[in-house]
């Protein structure tokens, strides 16, 4: 279920969401927030669906699982796919906006969009991004009325978190492999990965 759907009816009960990303610090793409939400109680279903840390599963089967996550009206996901010409531009301006301010923004972001599509948002997982308590207490007087939870290594103890996980490193695969360079020359070689300066 995409965000531009009818809220379902378990919307407006207890959900839970988890937040990841892919592409911190890539050399090449976008930098992608995603985001997985669902009732409470699908949380025992949605652990038995396989979703697991991107990294650790191959492209195919990711591809397979994102499919899947599309079409499961028990579950909702959005993305925030921030342009590597935005991240620049924040991080060398005068008052420059660092990588895990943008980062929080973006997460935060995602919350804001995901209760105001009416999502009775109750608890949200995160990976964590620089200080972990700061990065909660700073979510936390943000949204009062929400139980966050900031977790080194999150999409690998939460199942809402691996399938975030999953939206996002899909949305950033697809954004790398539909790439258009600025620079031109013949014979340029496209086999670039995944965009980091490590490759995969």
């Amino acid at each position: 279920m995409g965000s531009e759907a009818p809220l379902p009816q378990w919307a407006s009960k207890p959900c839970i969401m988890g937040i990841d990303e892919a592409g911190r610090g890539p050399v090449l793409g976008p930098m992608v927030y995603g985001c997985l939400y669902c009732a409470r109680s699908y949380q025992k279903t949605l652990s038995t669906l396989s979703f697991a840390d991107s990294k650790t599963l191959k492209e195919e089967k990711r591809e397979e699982l994102f499919e899947g996550l599309k079409v499961n009206e028990s579950i909702g996901w959005a993305v925030d796919v921030i342009d590597p010409k935005e991240l620049s531009a924040k991080m060398l301006k005068k008052n420059k906006i660092n990588l895990n301010e943008i980062s929080h923004d973006s997460a935060i972001g995602l919350v804001n969009r995901v209760l105001s599509m009416g999502v009775l948002l109750t608890e949200v997982y995160v990976d964590t991004v620089g200080d972990a308590e700061k990065y909660r207490i700073k979510l936390s007087e943000r949204f009062p009325s929400i139980k966050f939870v900031v977790a080194k290594k999150a999409d690998s103890l939460y199942p809402v978190v691996s399938g975030a996980s999953i939206v996002a490193k899909v949305t950033r695969d697809r954004a790398v492999r539909d790439w258009v360079l600025e620079e031109t020359s013949e014979n340029m070689q496209r086999n670039f990965g995944s965009g980091y300066p490590g490759g995969v």
